[in-house]
Formats: structure tokens, sequence, C-alpha cells
């Protein structure tokens, strides 16, 4: 099996608090419209600063035999400033053999630091936060699965 023919994939919903130091110049004011009805009505609003990205990498593999596919998600310099909200990674092509996440990698003389095993799941093909238990705290996640082969 090739592996373009499989995914990871990785979704990482953020909520980001920033306290700043000057707020009256990082303030911004926007006019929205609110309709009578009863429907439920969204707006939102981007704020653009310095603290809006940051460095991720992935990484994917596949064994000789083809049997078993690795993918990570992980913070290059370590422990994640940013607070997620909830995360979830998906294999496709592949039953999850063993995964882990980590609130802090190993990067500049620390150590990772795995999450408690209350605050993620892992199913056939997806590891996902828990509700109420994930703590926000996520900086790697490493999944290894074995492919399904189709047998003739």
């Amino acid at each position: 099996m090739a592996l373009n023919n499989l995914a990871c994939f990785a979704l990482l919903v953020v909520t980001l608090t920033v306290t700043l130091a000057s707020a009256n110049e990082r303030t911004k004011t926007v006019e929205f419209n609110v309709k009578p009805g009863g429907a439920v009505h969204t707006f939102s609003e981007k704020m653009v600063s310095d603290m809006e990205k940051m460095q991720w990498l992935m990484s994917v593999g596949l064994s000789d035999d083809d049997s078993l596919f690795s993918c990570s998600v992980w913070r290059p310099q370590g422990k994640s400033y940013l607070f997620f909200t909830q995360f979830k990674a998906e294999l496709k092509g592949a039953k999850i053999e063993y995964a882990s996440a980590y609130s802090q990698t190993a990067a500049g003389g620390q150590r990772d630091v795995t999450l408690k095993e209350d605050e993620f799941t892992v199913g056939d093909s997806t590891v996902t936060h828990k509700d109420g238990k994930f703590r926000a705290e996520l900086s790697k996640l490493t999944i290894i699965g074995r492919t399904r082969h189709d047998e003739l």
C-alpha cells in the first residue's frame, strides 16, 4: 500500500487567551447587527497579532513491509503556549495499534511529558480529547497504526 493512499489528519481547535501589555494599541472595535426572529446568529472577528502563528511539524511513515503506518504531530520548541480546547487525529486506511499524547515535548533539555490517560481516548481510527478531562495542554501526538490489506 503506497504512503499517498494513507492519510493522517490532525484537527486542532484552538482558543488563545493573551494578556497584552498595551491594550489600547491592540483593541479593535467592529460593528455587527442583531436581528429579531428567534434564530441563532453568529458573528466572528479576527485580530492579527504576532502570537497568531506557532510552528508545528508532522511526520508520517510507512514500515518496509507496508504493515505499519506512523504519524506524529508536535511542537519542536517543546511546550506550547496555546491552550487547546479540543483535539482529534484520525488515521484513514489503518487501525490504531498505539497512540500517546503529550503536554510537553523533549526540547531544550526537557523531556516528553505524557498526558494522563483520562485526558484522551484512543479508538480504532481516532485519538481525541475527553470532554471535561483534557487540561488544554497539547504539544505532541504520536500514533502507530496497522495498515489494512485487502486479500484476494
